[in-house]
């Protein structure tokens, strides 16, 4: 029972940094049109029975048409044309993320794996697309803003639910990244074909991205299929901020299958490296890193759920094996 009270003690100022984030965005939303609202959640378990690295990750997004006067629409004309033009799509993020080392009943630092480490920060993301002959260019750009550290209170979260589910307790968040704002711009780009195929539209194109500080700092490239319903994209996931993949239909049951290959050139990643201002743990970070992904979405009129599958190459010096993990979305369309 204590440790229970000592848990909503310590979440009660998430909740209300949460509330009034909300409240304020409040007048925005009332008037965004063709609004999307979409909690996503990411954990290894879904894909492995591993219990450990890139943990579990959870994002409440709302996405919406900014009108043309509104302040997220003026902030997108000020951004010079060869980034963003104007904003087609704009929304507001809300991202937890937990990272530790394999071994969680270790109470020792195991000096060897990666750190322990807790996340949460918001986001502002801008979407646009352009018409290109037979291609079509869309362009995401995100600014995130939050910390690394115990006043995430990953430690209290990851206990209370292995609590709940009776899984093995986390022993060794003594050894936790230190607190340490965060701040972060992120640009991805990419390019999609689209034709008939099978009765279907089958989609494809080639992706670019870079991001910038001292959470992650990267250059990325890709490709990416889809085949099924039409859709302004697929989703994107971790390290990648959020996107837009929820299909443009409105009637009956709709689908889509995608794939996707990403390769990183990772110069930066907090979670491995470390803090930056102060000593701690930290592991040898590989500088190329490789994603493979692939899912499915279904949609029944303004719902739609989507899963994805991803596995990743080697991240750090001494990993024993590749990651994987899996994400699960759930979109309502308003």
């Amino acid at each position: 029972m204590k440790g229970n009270s000592l848990l909503r003690c310590q979440l009660f100022p998430l909740v209300a940094a949460i509330s009034l984030v909300s409240t304020s965005l409040l007048p925005t939303l009332a008037q965004a049109d063709d609004s999307v609202l979409t909690i996503k959640l990411e954990n290894d378990g879904m894909a492995s029975s591993d219990d450990g690295h890139f943990t579990s990750g959870f994002e409440l997004n709302w996405a919406f048409e900014p009108e043309a006067k509104s302040w997220t629409q003026h902030l997108a004309t000020a951004i010079p044309d060869s980034i963003i033009g104007n904003a087609d799509m704009a929304a507001f993020r809300l991202v937890h993320q937990i990272y530790t080392p394999n071994n969680i009943e270790e109470r020792a630092l195991i000096e060897d794996d990666r750190p322990y480490a807790g996340i949460v920060y918001g986001g502002l993301s801008l979407y646009e697309d352009v018409p290109m002959g037979n291609w079509r260019q869309a362009t995401d750009l995100h600014l995130d803003i939050g910390l690394v550290g115990p006043s995430s209170l990953a430690d209290s979260i990851q206990r209370e639910v292995h609590r709940i589910t009776d899984s093995d307790r986390p022993n060794g968040w003594d050894n936790q990244l230190g607190d340490e704002a965060i701040v972060n711009a992120t640009m991805r780009r990419q390019w999609w074909h689209s034709s008939p195929f099978l009765g279907k539209q089958f989609a494809h194109g080639p992706s670019v991205s870079a991001a910038l500080g001292n959470l992650y700092t990267y250059a990325s490239a890709g490709y990416s299929v889809r085949w099924g319903d039409e859709a302004p994209g697929i989703p994107t996931l971790t390290p990648n901020p959020g996107s837009r993949h929820y299909m443009t239909g409105k009637e009956g049951w709709q689908w889509y299958l995608f794939a996707s290959v990403d390769g990183y050139y990772m110069a930066q990643n907090l979670t491995l490296d470390g803090n930056t201002f102060r000593d701690s743990h930290s592991v040898d970070r590989k500088e190329w890193v490789g994603d493979v992904s692939a899912g499915l979405a279904l949609a029944w009129e303004d719902w739609q759920v989507t899963y994805a599958a991803v596995q990743r190459s080697r991240e750090f010096d001494g990993q024993e094996e590749q990651d994987k993990f899996g994400a699960l979305t759930l979109s309502k369309r308003f």
